[in-house]
Order: C-alpha cells, then structure tokens, then sequence
C-alpha cells in the first residue's frame, strides 16, 4: 500500500509539473505578444500622436494647458461672463471692497451691501460690509446689451444682481466706480489676443526671413543677418518708449492697439528667424531635400512642404513660449503708459491704478490683474515646456 500510494503520488507531480510548464509557457507567449503590439503601437504612431503621448506625461504642461484653455475661453465669452459692461460704473462706491458670494440653498445666491462712513478729518470715503443688508443675485440676469462675437445682440450675463440698481462688486471697486471684476474679464480679451496675434506676426517674419536667409545662404544670408543683429543690438525698452511715443496721440484705442502689436512683432522675430535660419543651413544637404528637387520640386515646395516639416513641433513650442513675452510686453507698456490707454481694458491699463502704494494699502484688490498676468504666463510657460520635451526626438 505505502509502494502503490508513493507511486501515485509520483505520477501526479509528473502529471502536474508540464502543466505548470505550459502554463508558464503560455504565460510568456502572451506577455511576449502584448508587448510586441505596444511596440507596434509606437512605432506604426504619427509623429503628432507621439508627441500628444509625451505631452501628456508632463503633469505640469497638462495643468497649464487646463488653465490657459479657461483662460482663453473666458476671453472668448467675456461679454458674457462679465456682469458689467466696461462704461457702467457708479461714482458713489470708488474702491469698494470685495463682496462675497453666499448661497442659501432655498433662496439662491446674494452678497451683502455695504454701510459707508466718511472720515471728518480727511473726508476720504470708507466702506464696510453690512451683514444685515442682502443683495440677491441670478444666473443669466437681464444686463446691458452687447453683441455676442461682434454678431449676435443679447442682453444676458453669466452673474449679477437681480436689481441693477443694486451694487455688486466681487472682486472691489476702482478709483471710478468700475467694478474690478468685470474690468479683469474684459481685460482678458485685449491681453491674450495681443499676444495670439503679435505672436503670429512674429512667426511669419521669423521663418520667411530665417527660411530665406538658411537655404539661400550667400549675400542673401549676410544680408539678412545683419539686419537680425542691428535689432537685437537695440535695447528693447529704448525702443519701445521711442516707437511708443511715435503714435499720433489722437488715434483711438484699436489703433493704438493694433500699433503695439506691430511694435511687439517688430521685437520679437529675430530670435525665430535665428533658429529656423540654424535648421535650414543643416537641412540643406540633407538627401531628402536633394532627392524633392531632383523630382522637379520647386524651391518654395521644398521649404514649405518638405524643410519646416521637419522641425515643425520645435517651431510650435517656440511659439507657446513666445506669448508670454508678449503679454508681459503688453502689459509693461500699458503700465508705463505707452502702451494701451483708457477707455481700452487691458491687464496693463487696469494695473495703472496700482502704482501708488497709499492706494494699495486702501484698495490691495488692485493687484488682482498683476496675478492674472503671473498665473496666465506661468500656464503658458509650463505648456510651452511640455512640448519642447515631447517634441525632442533625443530625450528618452
């Protein structure tokens, strides 16, 4: 019996170990095909998905692209975002403070109004929140009209009080009555298109000119070259002031801030056209440029359809990264007072009113539009980051 009862035993563990072999087996044949289609997955991806795949890696860029995709949004719908329009204003609550937003679930949302009292000494105007008074508010209220896009008249705003007659000042008043908040909003509109488009007008000078100046080379690079340098020897604050203070003072505030952007673009190619210029002197020579003018392609196909290709993702990040120099551009002149000036609202234009400390110690709201430009060009700073390191083909 013990003979008979070893021997079945033995059979089983021979019985079991080749199938545990071939479970072992199985195992790595399928592992082994999960990770060759991960390596077709890679390898069989356009270069734009690859780079959409490293992207998304970065937490930071993923972040940034988050906030600057809201902050475009809300320059996009400022009209309806904003509760006021930017000539309403109320004399009687020049730097009122902040009123917070409340809600009771059974009646909505409201804020508190404000008692005010006057120093006898000084007669300066103070405000103060009153618990006992409530302002009621409403989504989509009935406000001032405006032209949704330039196209559609409406009258409806995201938030404001369901009395118009009533103050609501979420984030303070200014020196005249504005409301900040609504100021901010429209503010948005002017400081993030100055850059879209300053940017793009950048972006083309710098790659014709960089393009033409790398594939030509000759007296036509020399040429171009030199013309590079004399702007960048140029200090740009000496330049802005003396282009600045060469627009005619009768012109309005979309001339004056289509001028800027000019001004800014005028600055802002040369270190583009640099960089295109250093990657068509290396892809001059390169077979592929060789074999597109063999097929009989002419030479702006070859620079357009077949050279900026090549580095198109480097060209991308070096615009992301190029649109917070031109907000802080922006937002410098304007602050300076050469750059936009009221009744336009910028960033820059609303931060005038924060140059006297005495004010900011009775109104530190003013400030709010100086941490709208930090977060807005840290977000594009960090994206602009995130694509240069998933557009670099070297780093692993």
């Amino acid at each position: 019996m013990a003979h008979t009862t070893a021997g079945t035993d033995a059979a089983t563990a021979t019985d079991s170990g080749p199938a545990t072999d071939t479970d072992a087996g199985t195992d790595s044949v399928t592992g082994g095909e999960t990770a060759a289609r991960g390596d077709d997955r890679w390898s069989s991806a356009s270069q734009r998905r690859l780079v959409w795949w490293k992207f998304r890696q970065h937490k930071l860029a993923m972040a940034g692209l988050v906030v600057t995709g809201l902050v475009y949004l809300i320059a996009l719908f400022a009209d309806v975002i904003a509760p006021f329009g930017t000539s309403t204003f109320d004399a009687e609550y020049t730097y009122a403070p902040p009123q917070r937003i409340h809600v009771d679930w059974g009646e909505g949302l409201y804020v508190h109004g404000y008692t005010s009292t006057v120093d006898e000494e000084t007669l300066q105007l103070s405000f103060e929140i009153d618990e006992t008074q409530r302002i009621e508010l409403g989504l989509f209220v009935k406000g001032e009209e405006y032209e949704l896009f330039g196209l559609i008249p409406w009258d409806r705003h995201l938030i404001g009080p369901v009395d118009p007659d009533e103050p609501m000042y979420l984030m303070g008043g200014t020196r005249t009555g504005h409301d900040l908040f609504s100021r901010i909003v429209h503010g948005t509109r002017v400081s993030m298109t100055i850059g879209l488009v300053g940017v793009a007008m950048a972006f083309v000078l710098g790659v014709v000119l960089g393009g033409v100046s790398g594939y030509f080379g000759g007296r036509t690079d020399m040429a171009i070259q030199r013309l590079v340098e004399f702007f960048m020897s140029l200090p740009s604050i000496p330049l802005w002031l003396g282009l600045a203070a060469a627009l005619p003072p009768g012109w309005g505030p979309m001339q004056r801030y289509f001028a800027i952007t000019t001004i800014l673009a005028v600055i802002a190619w040369t270190d583009l056209a640099r960089v295109v210029r250093g990657r068509f002197l290396s892809l001059r020579n390169e077979e592929f440029v060789t074999a597109a003018l063999l097929d009989g392609c002419s030479r702006p196909r070859v620079i357009f359809r077949h050279m900026l290709p090549s580095f198109s993702s480097h060209l991308i990040a070096s615009v992301t990264l190029s649109i917070p120099a031109m907000i802080l551009a922006e937002t410098s002149l304007s602050f300076l007072g050469l750059g936009l000036q009221a009744p336009a609202v910028s960033w820059g234009v609303l931060l005038q009113d924060a140059q006297n400390v005495r004010v900011l110690s009775t109104a530190p709201w003013l400030m709010l539009p100086g941490l709208c430009v930090i977060i807005t060009v840290l977000a594009l700073n960090f994206v602009g980051d995130g694509l240069r390191d998933a557009a670099d083909p070297y780093k692993r």
